[in-house]
């Protein structure tokens, strides 16, 4: 054990002595000291000149010691005190000495006194490895904004935070096993199946809506009047807080035909039948869906320091709100994501490898009869989602390949897109979209089945009420024959987005113009309102031109076609919708279009 006695130690012992010896010669002579006109009198007549000279000594000396004590004291740090070079030694420990290297005082620097260790030097900034320091720009900065007719509320501002509720009476699923869906506190502790850092806790939720549809639909030389029914389920077995299992059924409807009963109409009497039930139970969707870094953390129980989603099985695919694919194939797909590039001036993006091998339809693959021939054929792809320069970004490219190879030719092609989104002038709200489909070579004399690109531009204006007033005017032109990479069967055509009158319901098969796009340039101008977030109506006009011939194979379209059309939603409750609507529709070199619908859709 060392005992240190710093520089301070020695000046605090030199003050006491001096102080003490002072004090013994003063306290003799306090029964005189009554006022001060005594104080000469007794130093000049009580003291000897020997005795004053060290009186003056002592008086001196203790006034030094005490303004060197101030000074010293100044230049004290935080840090542990420096060891001189005597160190005593206690316990039979080894001698060591150390020099003092900061025992002068240091020079001024800011206005004040202090060395290098002084403890409120400012430390330099941590950071991780992949930041950087970035030099301020005024320029990036505006004044905050000023609501001139808009007083400041107190009350409202507090509501932000601390005015939300629990709502009431909303729609359960129809399963929720061993617990609530949604529940307050603690969720309880998992099972160590996996690891300790991705618990499994087991939960089973079945979820979706069901619709009841009752139609007249006039589709020209065809007409109907029907009620359909269509069921979405989706039972969801959730494993760990990442991992689930899903499968979504479609017990109704298959092949784009519900389980009805026509009760008006030819279409009954060229079936020879007005009602039909169907009950499928195939699944339109079955897959796993989880986060490779909660799994590895899980299985070597080391915190991962990467997120990767991946998904396998007959998954869905949805890319650029279903223009590019909307479809469901047994494959895998696994997504890069939150990732960012300072020299590109990216803030996020994510990359999504896809490929599939069954169960892949569209309309480039087709049998004899120009059915779909969803089992001969395999895809590979690549899409891509930038948030780049105030604008958002959408890339994608797949390869569909033909393995039927056979007297039917190859029809193998590339398909690529590209999507810009923006806002300008804060007014005007774009999306530019292109999808081309090139490089197919059937061979065989026989025609191309994807072949051509589809150019779609999406507009809406900001208006004063944003979030429920939305004027909006979409187009598009199409050359050759451009398909979506994958479409379902029911999901409509690669313009279905344009509007509402190129849009079908999947359910009664209600009127619509043409959506192919094939040869043809159109669009559609209309306005959304959503009144007081509590109900919305839609009108809209469209119509459509080909482009050069006026028969082509696989458009339906024969001339230029227009249509009128709305639709009105209203919320019954939290879980009842009601919605309609109508179109009319006028079609040249074919009969006219017509259809209205009233649906109750209900969800859980």
């Amino acid at each position: 054990m060392m005992k240190i006695r710093t520089d301070y130690s020695n000046i605090s012992r030199d003050f006491t002595i001096t102080w003490l010896g002072t004090v013994y010669l003063v306290q003799k002579q306090l029964a005189d000291l009554v006022s001060l006109p005594f104080l000469w009198k007794v130093f000049r007549g009580r003291f000897t000149s020997l005795k004053k000279i060290v009186v003056i000594g002592f008086f001196l000396t203790g006034a030094i010691s005490v303004l060197e004590a101030q000074v010293l004291r100044r230049s004290i740090s935080d840090s542990p005190p420096v060891v001189p070079e005597s160190v005593e030694e206690d316990h039979g420990e080894d001698k060591s000495q150390t020099k003092n290297e900061n025992s002068s005082i240091p020079e001024p620097h800011d206005g004040k006194v202090h060395g290098d260790n002084y403890h409120h030097k400012k430390k330099p900034i941590e950071m991780s490895d992949e930041a950087s320091n970035t030099e301020y720009d005024s320029s990036l900065f505006g004044p905050d904004p000023y609501y001139e007719e808009k007083a400041y509320d107190v009350e409202e501002q507090l509501k932000i935070y601390g005015g939300k509720y629990k709502i009431e009476n909303t729609p359960r699923p129809w399963i929720e096993w061993p617990w609530p869906m949604y529940q307050e506190g603690p969720i309880g502790a998992g099972i160590d199946l996996f690891g300790q850092k991705n618990l499994l806790r087991p939960q089973l939720i079945a979820f979706g809506d069901l619709r009841l549809v009752t139609a007249h639909n006039d589709n020209g030389a065809v007409d109907t009047s029907q009620m359909a029914a269509r069921l979405n389920l989706f039972l969801d077995f959730r494993l760990t807080a990442t991992e689930r299992i899903n499968v979504f059924l479609r017990p109704f409807d298959k092949r784009g035909k519900s389980t009805r009963f026509e009760f008006g109409g030819n279409l009954k009497d060229l079936r020879g039948e007005d009602t039909e039930g169907i009950f499928d139970i195939d699944p339109e969707g079955f897959f796993f869906e989880g986060e490779l870094g909660s799994i590895v953390s899980g299985l070597t129980d080391n915190h991962t320091k990467f997120d990767i989603p991946i998904s396998f099985g007959l998954m869905p695919l949805f890319f650029q709100n279903g223009v590019w694919m909307e479809d469901a194939f047994i494959g895998g797909a696994f997504s890069l994501t939150a990732m960012n590039s300072p020299l590109l001036d990216i803030t996020n993006m994510d990359v999504t490898f896809f490929g599939g091998f069954d169960r892949f339809t569209t309309k480039a693959i087709v049998n004899r009869n120009g059915g779909f021939d969803d089992h001969d054929s395999k895809i590979f792809g690549i899409a891509t989602f930038i948030d780049w320069r105030e604008m958002y970004i959408e890339a994608g490219y797949g390869y569909t390949i033909d393995t039927r190879a056979d007297a039917r030719g190859d029809f193998s092609y590339h398909n690529l897109t590209l999507a810009v989104t923006k806002r300008y002038f804060g007014k005007i709200s774009n999306s530019i979209r292109a999808v081309w489909n090139v490089g197919q070579d059937p061979g065989l004399g026989l025609g191309k089945t994807a072949d051509g690109y589809m150019l779609l531009v999406e507009n809406s204006l900001i208006t004063s009420l944003p979030s429920t007033l939305v004027p909006y005017a979409n187009f598009y032109i199409g050359k050759n024959k451009t398909q979506s990479l994958a479409r379902d069967a029911g999901a409509g055509g690669i313009i279905k987005n344009t509007g509402i009158n190129f849009e079908t319901d999947g359910v009664t098969g209600f009127p619509k113009l043409d959506d192919t796009g094939i040869d043809s340039a159109g669009g559609a101008i209309g306005v959304s309102y959503l009144f007081n977030l509590d109900q919305q109506i839609v009108v809209e006009l469209a119509g459509l031109t080909p482009l050069g011939d006026d028969n082509v194979t696989g458009r339906s379209a024969r001339g230029n076609e227009f249509a009128l059309g709305f639709r009105w939603q209203l919320p019954l409750s939290k879980q009842w919708l009601v919605r309609a609507d109508g179109m009319i529709g006028f079609r040249e070199n074919q009969d006219d279009l017509s259809g209205i619908k009233a649906e109750l859709r209900m969800k859980f």
